[in-house]
């Protein structure tokens, strides 16, 4: 599977994006779909996640009610709509695959995702 992360930009706080990833290649045998992202000394962390099939989505604390994960199955795209954002979210966002069918809890670390794309910067200006 081959995941290529976009729509990175400068926003000012308060502000939205979203970003996008495209997934090709062998897309069926993806179980999860997942967004981490990783700021300036800082260790990846994790955003959110969403099932391919049934599109249960799990987010990390820190965006939860602000970031929202969606999908579009016919497209193999996942996206990542950010609402109020602020200069703490500035980081590279990264999106992973992976194959294993367990729970979406299960995917709430790194080293549980087999694919993963390209980064895409994200800046928030205070």
């Amino acid at each position: 599977v081959q995941l290529q992360a976009s729509g990175g930009g400068l926003v000012q706080a308060g502000g939205s994006l979203r970003l996008s990833c495209a997934a090709s290649g062998r897309t069926g045998s993806a179980d999860t779909m997942g967004w981490f992202r990783q700021g300036p000394g800082k260790e990846r962390e994790f955003v959110g996640a969403i099932t391919w099939n049934g599109g249960i989505t799990l987010y990390g604390d820190s965006v939860k009610g602000r970031f929202t994960i969606s999908s579009d199955n016919a497209k193999n795209m996942v996206y990542l709509q950010m609402t109020s954002l602020k200069p703490e979210d500035t980081a590279v966002y990264y999106c992973a695959a992976g194959v294993r069918p367990y729970s979406i809890a299960y995917y709430r670390r790194r080293e549980r995702y087999d694919y993963w794309g390209r980064g895409t910067q994200v800046t928030v200006s205070s």
